[in-house]
């Protein structure tokens, strides 16, 4: 084997002689590496001989490379007399190792071994030992790559922190670049965006989000300068549409494609050059989408229940049970509808407008007491005939259709409610939607029965007395 202190004091030839000009290049570049390598590294021959020692051993330990080159063994200096056959024979046994099969790791063999620096100091080093063969696999000696046994597992450590974060975390991972591309992504964070890992790298993060990309890419933006988020911050993002892993719409799956992520930022940089060169960030998440729509839902249940208890207070206080239904609806739509309508069934069939909240509608309102020709088919004559809330959307993607339906022209959303008293039906009870809401769902169907059940009690009680 090649000794270090032949390859870096070796002298250039003539240039004529071409084969041996090569030979002492290649040694030359044998020793540049050796010597700019991160890690400490020397080398043994079969009888236990010192055949290379690089600079970073010698800044590890101390130890020159014309102290160690050529020493016969290891007692004495580099291990205590005591550990010296014991270290000897853990390192020549990978040598004389069977040779493994190809792709099986050459046959290296991790070890921990108490080496002394030049000053007497002893220290526990964690090396990787690999054989060294000839052409026809006869063992010629062993190298070690070694380091401090603590800064070696803190690496194996961070690799395999990396490893679990883009494996199966509890939580989502996501690595951008500095030009806010993926470069890599685990399943959990694939998943909450509605698309998959493969789709994901090298696209930039607008192609998957629409509403909230501004925030997402303002906290990459500050974590890329050096000032991310001090603390997790909630990011409420929009999907967009597209194809999932399927081949469908990834909008089949759940219509609400909002996603609120607890979401944390940390830079990324190279820990092996001096400038903080950045690599990108990891941007780290909790899908709290459930979670935020079960509070959310129950923090609106709350309120709606309130607003039902101060109507009640409200009503008992009107001696008209007219006042009363009409302080309902107002009471019903904060938070719940633009517009309520109260139709009432007319002697001679069809509904008879009696009142609306609020009081002036947008565009031309119907006049009280007067019958409101609903077209057949409307929602609220279904609501009358079937006895049961009926839902309707349809005013994002036709723009006549609050016209069609004798609605005020901003309306896009409706739930029509029938007014049940006594077992009899009074008249249907309508409450709208403008833009920008979203429709309709089955709690508020609920919540709309609720109301709709006070208004026909105050609407049957002024039947009874008269006042209507």
């Amino acid at each position: 084997m090649t000794t270090h202190s032949e390859a870096v004091h070796s002298e250039i030839p003539h240039a004529g002689n071409d084969t041996s000009s090569f030979l002492v290049s290649d040694r030359g570049l044998l020793a540049s590496l050796l010597d700019g390598m991160e890690a400490a590294f020397f080398a043994l021959d079969t009888t236990g001989t010192v055949t290379h020692w690089n600079q970073r051993a010698t800044r590890l330990l101390g130890w020159t490379a014309e102290q160690a080159v050529g020493r016969a063994g290891l007692g004495g200096w580099l291990v205590r007399e005591a550990d010296a056959a014991e270290v000897r024979r853990q390192l020549l046994e990978v040598a004389r190792a069977a040779p493994e099969r190809q792709g099986g790791g050459a046959g290296r063999r991790t070890r921990e071994f108490p080496f002394l620096h030049a000053d007497g100091a002893r220290t526990l080093m964690r090396a990787t030992v690999t054989p060294v063969r000839d052409e026809e696999g006869r063992p010629q000696g062993v190298y070690c790559a070694f380091g401090e046994a603590l800064a070696q597992l803190d690496l194996e450590r961070h690799l395999a922190l990396s490893d679990a974060l883009l494996g199966d975390a509890p939580f989502g991972a996501l690595l951008a670049d500095p030009d806010l591309r993926t470069v890599a992504v685990n399943g959990r964070a694939a998943h909450a965006l509605g698309v998959s890992p493969v789709d994901m790298l090298g696209e930039p993060l607008a192609e998957f989000v629409g509403a909230g990309l501004d925030e997402l890419e303002s906290a990459l933006e500050h974590t890329l300068a050096g000032q991310p988020p001090r603390e997790p911050v909630e990011l409420w993002l929009t999907l967009r549409e597209g194809e999932n892993e399927g081949g469908g719409p990834l909008g089949e799956g759940p219509p609400e494609r909002r996603r609120c992520l607890v979401s944390g930022f940390v830079p990324l940089g190279s820990p092996v050059v001096g400038d903080p060169v950045p690599l990108g960030v990891a941007w780290i998440f909790q899908d709290a989408t459930h979670a935020k729509r079960a509070g959310q839902g129950a923090a609106r249940q709350r309120f709606r229940d309130s607003q039902l208890s101060r109507a009640s207070r409200a009503a008992a206080e009107c001696p008209d049970p007219m006042d009363a239904a009409v302080l309902h609806l107002h009471y019903a739509l904060p938070g719940f509808a633009e517009h309520a309508l109260l139709d009432t069934a007319g002697e001679a069939g069809g509904l008879v407008r009696i009142a609306e909240s609020p009081g002036s509608l947008a565009g031309r309102s119907t006049a009280r007491g007067l019958a409101v020709r609903y077209r057949a088919g409307h929602p609220a004559l279904q609501a009358v005939d079937c006895g049961v809330p009926v839902r309707a959307t349809g005013g994002v993607s036709r723009s006549s259709w609050a016209r069609d339906h004798r609605w005020p022209v901003d309306a896009e959303h409706a739930l029509c409610v029938p007014l049940r008293s006594r077992g009899r039906v009074l008249g249907a009870l309508t409450f709208l939607r403008g833009g920008g809401r979203r429709a309709f769902d089955r709690l508020d169907a609920g919540y709309g029965e609720e109301v709709a059940l006070r208004v026909a009690a105050a609407l049957d009680l002024a039947r009874v007395l008269g006042t209507r």
